[in-house]
């Protein structure tokens, strides 16, 4: 199964000089790549995902599976709770994740979660 983590490459945080969605997607190439559990994930980006109140937004999807969406992510310091989220999400087969505590801060930036 290939899963995909979507970054928004037009999302700016008020007083940002441009938008830092690309910057972050290619961060997390070189970590999903670098950690075997995580090279399943296809690292991707697309224009505008309507979360635009809650800059940057990142959504998670795959074949069968719940998608998520979050906004408010770091493109700077939400690396490595994005990669635990990644984690979970690969490992619940039908994407449904009831705990996401390992997620650290990631968690309290979820928009919206739909299932499958």
């Amino acid at each position: 199964m290939r899963h995909r983590v979507i970054v928004c490459t037009t999302c700016r945080a008020k007083g940002e000089a441009a938008p830092r969605g690309a910057a972050l997607a290619a961060s997390l190439r070189d970590r999903f790549a670098a950690d075997p559990q995580l090279q399943d994930f296809a690292i991707e980006t697309h224009e505008c995902m309507s979360a635009c109140a809650t800059p940057n937004a990142v959504s998670f999807r795959a074949t069968g599976k719940a998608v998520y969406l979050f906004g408010g992510v770091d493109p700077v310091t939400d690396h490595e709770d994005i990669a635990a989220f990644a984690l979970l999400y690969a490992a619940a087969p039908d994407g449904w994740i009831e705990d996401a505590r390992p997620a650290g801060r990631l968690r309290f930036c979820l928009i919206g979660r739909v299932p499958a």
